[in-house]
């Protein structure tokens, strides 16, 4: 009896004494500051920090106090992949961030993504930034089809989706912004396509799709695209898009597989108008930019992709601006693609537009330094 007294009271002493916080240190080492940036930690280094976390009780604090937004990303698994935090961090600054037991704030959603039956199989996503559509195959066919990515002018950091389709009115600026941008049979804003023959093939729309997460900081999702055949070769593709808050692009996952003996070419494009306006071409950084013209009252839209891989070979031809891929017989390829609209007050011409760019292709060459600090016990 008091041998079992005995270790009833370590068990009582080592609950007591269970962790209750740990240390997580982040340095930023690029030349570029963070802005309000999602900055996502391995699940794998949260648990070697807090072997004991409690997902539903967690908050996370920085230095100074402040508790930070984060979710818990999935990717569509059942364990969680991810631990993201939203923060701002100048260059080669550092931040320490405090995992701790405790009921966290509520995180308000700054991003969205979803399938719209109501419009012909559209899937929409957005941040508290910009807003985005991808077409379904119920446009196949119709005389109204489009291919590419189209893109939605917003002013307001409020999600609009929602209430844009609802309205069926979104093609008027109502004072949060409108859907003016052309797609047509084209890439539009950054998709991408295989080129043979000297002419860009069209991918069509997707036929199916899956959310993985959605919010309250990344939304990513899949889709899938019906098996096609051209020059011979066969080919599949399935895409993956994620888009963060506060980001003005959106990152795409393109897994390829074909049936040709040599490696395919493909290509990511800009639609570009009639009227001279300003493209950036940088082979060297990998980054494609557009300055589209005026459009009217509606202002102007940038467009622009990133490609982490460099260099990357460009060209203008077919009314595009575009960035030249390979896919091996299986293959992913990743790049981001995404806009701006001046009328919202952050990007108001081509030099921010393209500096924007500019800071996000140098921020993908280096990474985010990531230590475990310390783990703290107590009752």
């Amino acid at each position: 009896m008091k041998l079992f007294f005995f270790a009833c009271l370590l068990g009582l002493s080592g609950s007591l004494l269970a962790q209750s916080s740990a240390t997580i240190q982040i340095t930023n080492t690029n030349a570029t500051s963070l802005s309000q940036t999602v900055v996502e930690i391995p699940w794998s280094t949260v648990l070697k920090a807090y072997p004991q976390i409690d997902t539903s009780q967690l908050v996370v604090q920085a230095s100074d106090g402040r508790e930070l937004p984060y979710q818990l990303e999935h990717r569509g698994q059942k364990g969680v992949q991810n631990l993201l935090v939203q923060f701002s961090l100048a260059p080669k600054q550092t931040l320490q961030l405090t995992l701790r037991r405790g009921t966290p704030a509520p995180v308000k959603a700054k991003t969205y993504c979803r399938y719209v039956p109501e419009r012909f199989d559209d899937f929409a996503w957005e941040n508290d930034n910009v807003a985005f559509r991808i077409y379904g195959a119920a446009l196949n066919g119709r005389s109204d089809n489009a291919y590419g990515t189209d893109i939605w002018a917003k002013r307001t950091h409020e999600l609009v989706l929602d209430k844009w389709y609802k309205q069926d009115d979104y093609h008027k600026d109502h004072g949060d912004g409108l859907d003016y941008y052309h797609v047509g049979l084209t890439l539009g804003a950054g998709d991408i396509g295989v080129f043979l023959n000297d002419s860009i093939q069209f991918v069509h729309n997707y036929r199916s799709w899956e959310i993985l997460d959605n919010g309250p900081l990344r939304s990513t999702f899949r889709v899938t695209f019906d098996p096609f055949t051209v020059k011979g070769i066969t080919v599949k593709e399935v895409r993956t898009i994620s888009l963060d808050a506060g980001a003005q692009l959106s990152k795409v996952q393109v897994h390829i597989e074909h049936t040709s003996p040599k490696p395919l070419p493909m290509v990511v494009g800009i639609s570009l108008r009639s009227e001279p306006s300003p493209v950036l071409q940088d082979e060297k950084n990998g980054l494609l930019g557009y300055w589209e013209p005026k459009h009217g009252n509606d202002g102007t839209l940038g467009v622009g992709c990133v490609f982490p891989k460099t260099p990357v070979s460009m060209l203008g031809k077919y009314e595009h601006a575009l960035a030249r891929l390979t896919a091996k017989s299986t293959d992913d390829l990743i790049y981001f693609t995404g806009g701006a609209w001046d009328k919202a007050g952050r990007i108001t011409s081509s030099a921010d537009w393209f500096s924007y760019l500019q800071q996000l292709a140098a921020q993908q060459k280096q990474s985010l330094r990531i230590n475990v600090l310390s783990k703290k016990t107590g009752n």
